[in-house]
């Protein structure tokens, strides 16, 4: 076996590949199922922000439909939304600990959030818990007209978080900015240890019998990872973080061409529901069989050789590549 060891987020991990956070990383079994099959680290199931206030609101609703336990004067609103929010947490901090007694690689708790509120408090809990590292999924929907400030809201929550936990911080984003370049290089001048590109949306589908919204296809397909290929390779000789590839990657040669075009670290789901954890066996294998092939024997040695191509001006490549595609249709 080649040596397919990899420092990402600052650590040392056996090999590039990361559970990333799901249902299978949910419970302690999947856990550690996902480290028998070959993973080099686990991205726990992410707690939601809104799962947790939500909650609290539902029970200070009830709280205040019964007049023995609430008054206005009461302080009983204030021990609901301690106790759910320190309830809720326990499950997802008991799993961190649990996790890091169970398995040998490295445990990455997640939160889901969509604003700088009150939950940031819970990060250094997080820690204290044992999580190894820290990853943000800050899920800003694209489609919300109310929200004003979509750039600035992942800067504030990110310096919130850096303020309050010492170990290292990854942040997951979508695609959805003004300037995806800019905005993706100023995220990583914040002080994040790594950036994972990209998290993926609900896409919706239509039912045209029924005309109504029907349930869209769930998991992702290997033509979802080109966007995400397209830029790592563009800016992983521009930031001064890590970067993670996600979404649409269900091979071994999917995996080899992310590792080419720059990315540190690379997060499994779909495929991993699809075709089972042995997938990460399969991919490895391949990947190791790749190497061997190509005569590499570390993947440092390969990884970004594509992305260098771009050179200074990455535009000026793509549209020679686009020139030339189109050029040859006939």
């Amino acid at each position: 076996m080649k040596d397919l060891t990899t420092s990402y987020l600052g650590l040392e991990l056996k090999n590039p590949i990361i559970a990333g956070s799901c249902g299978l990383t949910g419970t302690l079994e999947g856990i550690v199922s996902m480290e028998q099959h070959g993973a080099g680290a686990v991205v726990i199931k992410s707690i939601f922000e809104e799962e947790i206030l939500l909650e609290v609101k539902e029970r200070m609703r009830d709280a205040k439909k019964n007049p023995m336990i609430y008054s206005g004067l009461s302080e009983t609103l204030d021990y609901i939304d301690l106790h759910i929010r320190e309830d809720r947490l326990a499950d997802f901090l008991q799993l961190i600990q649990d996790a890091k007694k169970a398995v040998s690689i490295p445990i990455i708790a997640s939160i889901n959030c969509i604003s700088d509120e009150d939950w940031t408090h819970f990060t250094r809990r997080m820690e204290e818990a044992g999580a190894d590292a820290l990853e943000l999924n800050i899920f800003l929907n694209p489609a919300d007209f109310k929200n004003q400030e979509f750039d600035r809201a992942y800067f504030r929550i990110i310096e919130k978080v850096l303020k309050t936990v010492k170990i290292p911080v990854a942040v997951k984003i979508s695609k959805y900015f003004t300037r995806l370049g800019l905005s993706i290089k100023a995220l990583s001048e914040t002080g994040v240890s790594g950036l994972v590109m990209f998290n993926r949306f609900y896409s919706p589908d239509i039912d045209i019998e029924k005309m109504e919204l029907a349930a869209p296809q769930m998991f992702s397909s290997s033509d979802e990872m080109h966007e995400t290929l397209r830029w790592i390779a563009i800016m992983s000789e521009r930031v001064t973080c890590n970067l993670a590839a996600s979404t649409g990657i269900h091979t071994g040669e999917d995996v080899i061409k992310m590792l080419l075009a720059g990315a540190t670290a690379i997060q499994l789901v779909s495929t991993l529901y699809k075709n089972g954890p042995d997938m990460i066996k399969k991919i490895l294998t391949e990947l190791d069989k790749w190497m061997s092939d190509q005569g590499f024997n570390t993947v440092e040695q390969f990884r970004g050789k594509i992305s260098r191509k771009y050179g200074a001006d990455p535009a000026a490549f793509e549209r020679m590549q686009f020139m030339k595609h189109f050029s040859e249709i006939r």
